[in-house]
C-alpha cells in the first residue's frame, strides 16, 4: 500500500508538471502584438556589479565599448575585489566606462547592495542630469555577459510601450562547446526563454534574469524605498526575481527580447554548478515573502503563474523523492511476483515512466534546434533526453539550498570564474 500511495504522488506530480509545460509551450508559440507609443532618444546604462572578475570583466567591456548604440555609458561597480578588476575597468574607454570603487565594510553586501549603489553614483555624479527618468535604461550585465551587438536596437522599441518597465533578453552559453555540462546549461536557458518566458509575455508574468535585463529608470524609482541603502534592488540572493516581481506588482509591464542575447560563461564542474544553483534555490525560498504581494496587487492570471513559479522549490524537493517512490513501487512489486509465483511487471512499467518522464524531450528537443543552427535531428532528440536526467542536478541544489536556510546561512555563493 505505501508504494502504491507513493507511485500514485509520483504520478499525480509529474501529470500535473506535464500539464503545466504542456501550456506554456502552446502559449509560447502565439504571438504578442507590441503596442507602440512615440520614438525617444534614450540614454543606456549598463551595470556591472564586479568582484573578483579580472578573468572575463575585459571581453565584457569591450563588447560593450564596441556596440552600435549613439548614447550610453557603462559603471563598473568594483565591490572590493583584490585582483585586478579596477585596472581593467580604468583601462577601458574613458568616454564610455566609469569605474565606482567601493570599500570595505560597505562592501561585498551582495549584489543587490552593490547595484543600489551604481544607482546612487550616477545620480550624484549628474551623468544622467538632463534626462527623463522614463528616456533612460538601465540594463544589468554580469562580468562575464557578453552582449549581441544588436541588442540595444533589439530591446529598444519595447521601451517605446510607456507602460513597460522592464525587458529580459535571451541567455546563452558561450562556451557551450566546451562540454557536456555547458551544453546542457545553454539548452536549459534557451529552452527557458523561448518557452516559459515567452509564454509569460501572454500571461503578464515575466520575470527578470540578472543578466541582459532592461529596465526604465522610472519604474526603478517606483520600487526605492527610504533608507540608507535606498534603491530598488533587495538584499535577497536572487534579487532579479524579487525585482522583477515588484515590477509587476506596481502596475508596469515585464517583456522578453527573443531578438537578441548575453552570453555568459557555463560552469565546468558539476559541484560548483551545484553551488550556484542552491544560491538560486535559497533565494526562491527567501521570495515566499512576496506571496502577500502577489496576492494583494498582481492580477489573477499574472498571480497564478507568479505563485506556482514561487512555489518550484516545493515542488522540486518533493519531484525529488520521486526516483525513490519508483524504486519502492519496483522493489514492492518484485516481492509480489516471488511470492505470487509469476511475474507482475509488465512492459507498462517501462511505457508508463518514459512517457510520463520524456515526453517533454521532444518539446525540448525542437526548441533547442530551432536556437542552435546545425544541430541535427537525432542529436537534439538524444540531447534532450539527457537533458531530462541533468535536471537531477536541482535535487541536490534544492536540499543544499534548504539546508544553508535551516542553519541561518546566508553568504553570497560566488561563482568562480574560469
Amino acid at each position: 500500500m505505501t508504494s502504491e500511495v507513493l507511485l500514485g504522488s509520483a504520478i499525480a506530480i509529474i501529470v500535473m508538471a506535464g500539464c503545466y509545460n504542456t501550456t506554456m509551450f502552446l502559449l509560447s508559440r502565439r504571438r504578442v502584438r507590441r503596442v507602440r507609443g512615440p520614438r525617444h532618444k534614450r540614454l543606456y546604462v549598463f551595470l556591472l556589479a564586479c568582484l573578483n572578475e579580472e578573468k572575463v570583466l575585459a571581453e565584457s567591456l569591450a563588447r560593450i565599448t564596441a556596440l552600435p548604440a549613439g548614447n550610453f555609458l557603462a559603471l563598473v561597480i568594483d565591490d572590493a575585489s583584490d585582483d585586478g578588476t579596477a585596472g581593467i575597468a580604468r583601462a577601458a574607454d574613458p568616454e564610455r566606462v566609469r569605474l565606482l570603487q567601493r570599500t570595505l565594510p560597505n562592501a561585498r553586501r551582495g549584489k543587490g547592495a552593490a547595484l543600489n549603489a551604481g544607482i546612487r553614483h550616477l545620480r550624484e555624479s549628474g551623468l544622467m542630469d538632463g534626462y527623463d527618468p522614463h528616456d533612460v535604461i538601465v540594463c544589468v550585465v554580469d562580468a562575464d555577459g557578453r552582449l549581441d551587438e544588436h541588442v540595444v536596437q533589439s530591446v529598444d522599441p519595447f521601451f517605446d510601450n510607456p507602460r513597460v518597465g522592464a525587458t529580459q533578453v535571451g541567455v546563452r552559453m558561450y562556451n557551450r562547446h566546451q562540454g557536456l555540462l555547458a551544453r546542457l546549461q545553454d539548452m536549459e536557458f534557451v529552452i527557458y526563454g523561448d518557452i516559459f518566458q515567452c509564454a509569460r509575455r501572454y500571461i503578464g508574468s515575466v520575470g527578470m534574469g540578472g543578466n541582459g535585463q532592461f529596465m526604465r529608470l522610472a519604474a526603478l524609482d517606483s520600487l526605492a524605498v527610504p533608507g540608507a541603502e535606498a534603491g530598488p534592488w533587495s538584499d535577497s540572493l536572487t534579487e532579479d526575481l524579487d525585482l522583477g516581481v515588484r515590477l509587476i506588482a506596481r502596475g508596469w509591464t515585464n517583456q522578453h527580447c527573443t531578438a537578441a542575447a548575453v552570453s555568459q560563461q557555463a560552469v565546468l564542474d558539476v559541484r560548483r554548478l551545484v553551488r550556484q544553483r542552491s544560491r538560486w534555490f535559497q533565494g526562491h525560498l527567501q521570495s515566499a515573502g512576496l506571496v502577500p504581494l502577489i496576492l494583494r496587487s498582481v492580477p489573477t492570471r499574472a498571480a497564478v503563474d507568479l505563485l506556482y513559479h514561487l512555489s518550484s522549490p516545493v515542488l522540486i524537493l518533493l519531484t525529488s523523492l520521486l526516483p525513490l517512490s519508483f524504486l519502492v513501487a519496483v522493489a514492492g512489486t518484485v516481492i509480489g511476483s516471488v511470492q505470487a509465483g509469476r511475474p507482475l511487471i509488465t512492459p507498462m512499467w517501462i511505457i508508463g515512466p518514459y512517457v510520463l518522464s520524456f515526453t517533454a524531450a521532444y518539446a525540448y528537443g525542437f526548441v533547442y534546434r530551432r536556437r542552435e543552427r546545425g544541430l541535427g535531428l537525432l542529436r537534439s532528440i538524444l540531447l534532450s533526453h539527457v537533458f531530462i536526467f541533468y535536471g537531477y542536478i536541482w535535487f541536490a541544489a534544492g536540499w543544499w539550498g534548504l539546508w544553508r536556510m535551516l542553519t541561518g546561512k546566508q553568504t553570497w555563493l560566488k561563482t568562480a570564474r574560469t
